[in-house]
C-alpha cells in the first residue's frame, strides 16, 4: 500500500503540471519554502493541515482532492 505522503506528493505534482505551474510558481503562490515543497512532492515530508490548505488554495482545488 502506498504511503499517504507519497500519494499526496504525486497529486500535487500532477495538479501543478495540469495548471502549467513550476514548483517555484507554486512556492511563490503558496508562500511555502521550495526545499520543503520538494520534500513534500517526493513523499519525504508529512505536512501540516495549514500547509495542505495553502497548497490547495494555490492550486485552486479543495484540500481533499490532494489526498485522493
Amino acid at each position: 500500500m502506498e504511503k499517504i505522503s507519497e500519494k499526496l506528493g504525486q497529486n500535487i505534482k500532477k495538479i501543478r503540471a495540469k495548471n502549467k505551474m513550476s514548483q517555484g510558481d507554486l512556492c511563490r503562490k503558496s508562500g511555502i519554502d521550495r526545499g520543503y515543497m520538494s520534500a513534500v512532492e517526493n513523499g519525504k515530508n508529512n505536512i501540516t493541515i495549514e500547509a495542505l490548505a495553502k497548497i490547495a488554495s494555490a492550486l485552486s482545488v479543495f484540500p481533499d482532492k490532494l489526498l485522493k
